[in-house]
């Protein structure tokens, strides 16, 4: 069976479902959406506070894992991207970070022309609907609610904002807008107390148009090829092959592990890869896979002298009781991600801007969401944002329900470890200022007795944790590694683009659903051939004494 279209997307996640909404704006457009996943109708993936569990859920999520990574104990780590309609955004932790503005000036300086942060900024603003107005940094019209959730009615936010001030860093009013360096308020996807994915910002709106197409429970098995042309998709729903064409593009939305693989099994990459997985070789590409980045990090815990922390919370009623709230009113502790407050710091003298982000949690936990000890006590997720790892996505089977062999490489470079052994000495600073001295107990982990290079490095290196940011492996520039132009076309290919995170040359310090966000707004008016919209002359703050100090002051 065969169908047409004009454009074909393939991923209905970050990425997807913003340029489902964009492109069918026009009815002139006829757009198909492809979904592996399903409905995002589930309490699991719409109450804030109960994120750890679409994460850890086969219906809801591909349970990647990497190989062995060689630099952490031969760890398998894991790599969780969204199935579902929403993608990695009904998945999420639902934090809200642009980056910084210099991650997109680094972006050009790789070869991805016009998107610095002059020309991205724009497309953030367009957007969102930031919860306390718009001005030259902040939208206030966009698909996308952003907001602080409970506005940090925990007094251990507070402290750990002062903690940083104290220990010599900036508090930032915005650390999505003029200064991220600093301790602030964190930001969140979260529209009157339920997860604001991009299924619910931008899909779901556009639903009711006659010319969008959703297509669920189904996977792209390759992108089709007439010579150097993309001209659609064949893929499997219900044990049925079925290929839809196009007039216009193909444009793969399936995220930093899913678009590589997708190009792969279409014969699109390094030659070597392909025919070791027996694939035949459509179109050389050298870097399809490669260049792949992702953010670690691991939790600082303490005990707390007082009963304040989400550790009370834990028991079977009194989950029960905060589902219940939220179900009935969608507020209280099921309405927010908990990570209300944060900081963005730099690692030493000379680092231009951060390359640490702190995520705070008033609790010791998991992320699956199991008590770290009985008690109480809070926890700060901190890790180096600005690795200089690389690792690779590779198809191994031409079968295309055989995952890719995954890599990171995780702490394969020396500047990566030393940025560990930062967070470790420079996190105990901070939490033993003395804001927190009417909250802070013992350190849990990793505990005081982790005090040398050798063992904050064997430390770092048995429980570090993915930060759930694969990115980067279809890069965007102009070098031999480019998989993608400056434009988001495959270069070589007409009709075939790829629009997610993995065309970030590299990855920013944040978490990187914002981004991604971005990337498709402003992808989407490319694709187009719209007007662009005008670059922003906004300033951006850079420590007077970046060059000197490794604190802000």
């Amino acid at each position: 069976m065969s169908i047409n279209y004009d454009y074909i997307i393939v991923g209905a996640g970050s990425a997807g479902c913003v340029l489902a909404n964009r492109l069918s704006e026009d009815s002139n457009n006829q757009v198909l959406l492809i979904e592996t996943g399903g409905s995002d109708k589930s309490i699991f993936i719409q109450m804030p506070t109960a994120l750890s569990i679409p994460m850890n859920t086969e219906k809801y999520a591909w349970q990647y894992e990497t190989i062995e990574e060689p630099y952490l104990n031969n760890r398998k780590m894991h790599c969780p991207r969204g199935k579902v309609l929403g993608g990695s955004s009904s998945i999420n932790g639902m934090v809200y970070v642009r980056g910084h503005a210099r991650d997109f000036d680094e972006w050009q300086q790789h070869g991805a022309t016009n998107w610095n942060y002059s020309h991205c900024l724009p497309y953030f603003q367009k957007a969102e609907t930031w919860a306390f107005g718009g001005d030259q940094y902040r939208g206030d019209s966009g698909p996308l609610a952003v907001n602080n959730g409970n506005e940090m009615k925990n007094p251990l936010y507070k402290a750990f904002i002062n903690a940083g001030v104290e220990a010599g860093y900036f508090e930032t009013p915005d650390y999505n807008g003029k200064l991220q360096e600093g301790f602030g308020a964190m930001h969140m996807t979260i529209k009157d107390g339920v997860r604001w994915s991009t299924a619910n910002a931008y899909l779901k709106p556009a639903l009711p148009r006659q010319n969008l197409t959703v297509v669920t429970h189904a996977q792209v098995e390759k992108v089709l090829l007439e010579g150097k042309k993309a001209i659609g998709v064949r893929y499997q729903r219900h044990n049925k092959t079925i290929e839809a064409h196009c007039n216009k593009e193909v444009i793969l939305s399936a995220g930093s592990i899913g678009s590589p693989h997708i190009l792969q099994l279409s014969g699109i990459g390094n030659k070597a890869v392909l025919e070791k997985a027996g694939i035949e070789v459509k179109h050389e590409l050298n870097g399809v896979g490669e260049n792949l980045q992702d953010h670690l990090e691991f939790y600082f815990q303490f005990k707390c002298k007082q009963p304040i922390t989400l550790n009370g919370e834990l028991d079977l009623w009194s989950k029960f009781k905060i589902g219940a709230r939220w179900f009935f009113t969608k507020k209280g502790l099921g309405s927010t991600n908990h990570f209300e407050s944060c900081g963005f710091i730099r690692s030493k003298a000379g680092v231009e801007w951060p390359d640490l982000q702190y995520h705070f949690l008033p609790a010791a936990m998991r992320y699956d969401g199991r008590s770290a000890f009985d008690g109480h006590g809070f926890q700060v997720h901190i890790g180096h944002n600005k690795p200089k790892s690389r690792g690779h996505v590779h198809v191994v089977s031409a079968d295309p329900k055989v995952h890719p062999e995954i890599t990171f490489n995780y702490m394969q470079h020396q500047d990566d470890i030393e940025g560990f052994r930062q967070c470790v000495r420079l996190t105990r600073e901070i939490i033993n200022q003395n804001a927190f001295n009417e909250y802070r107990e013992d350190e849990i982990q990793p505990g005081t007795h982790i005090q040398t290079d050798e063992e904050i490095d064997a430390f770092v290196r048995s429980s570090v944790e993915s930060a759930y940011h694969p990115s980067c492996s279809c890069k965007m520039g102009t070098d031999d590694m480019a998989v993608v132009d400056p434009e988001t076309k495959i270069r070589g290919i007409d009709g075939l683009r790829v629009v997610d995170s993995s065309i970030f040359p590299t990855i920013p310090n944040g978490n990187l659903n914002a981004p991604t966000i971005m990337v498709a707004e402003r992808a989407a008016d490319l694709i187009l051939g719209n007007t662009m919209l005008p670059a922003s002359n906004a300033e951006v703050t850079i420590s007077d004494v970046w060059e000197s100090k490794q604190k802000s002051r």
